[in-house]
């Protein structure tokens, strides 16, 4: 599978994410653009984040902090899909990953309708901005 960054390392923009899927992943799959040099995310830690969503079956952005207001989102790891609490853990403040997470570590079966189908990869461009 190729995501496409159209900003790769500006952090204080959208990354412009693209997907082209081909071979999906069985397993979460991180691809760090920028590595940060501030506090590391762990499983336990409540993080501030910047996102953008994407469906790999169609391309389409199904959610984005970027064009909700811009602000960063906070919340739990502890409280989220596994791939983003994996994807985000050992992660640095200042960084900027690209996660692709399977099926089976996004929302499985039950999907999110009508926003994300059953058994859907899903792309995720994360930046972490705060680690709490």
């Amino acid at each position: 599978m190729a995501v496409t960054v159209d900003n790769t390392d500006d952090l204080t923009r959208a990354p412009g994410a693209s997907v082209t899927p081909d071979t999906l992943p069985n397993d979460l799959d991180i691809t760090d653009l920028v590595v940060g040099g501030g506090a590391e995310a762990g499983p336990r830690d409540t993080v501030q984040v910047q996102y953008q969503g994407i469906r790999v079956s169609d391309g389409g952005e199904f959610d984005s902090s970027w064009t909700r207001g811009g602000a960063p989102v906070e919340f739990p790891l502890s409280g989220v899909i596994d791939g983003f609490k994996l994807g985000i853990s050992g992660m640095r403040e200042g960084g900027r990953r690209i996660l692709v997470v399977p099926p089976h570590q996004g929302y499985g079966a039950r999907g999110v309708p009508p926003v994300i189908p059953a058994n859907a990869h899903l792309v995720f461009v994360v930046d972490l901005v705060k680690v709490n």
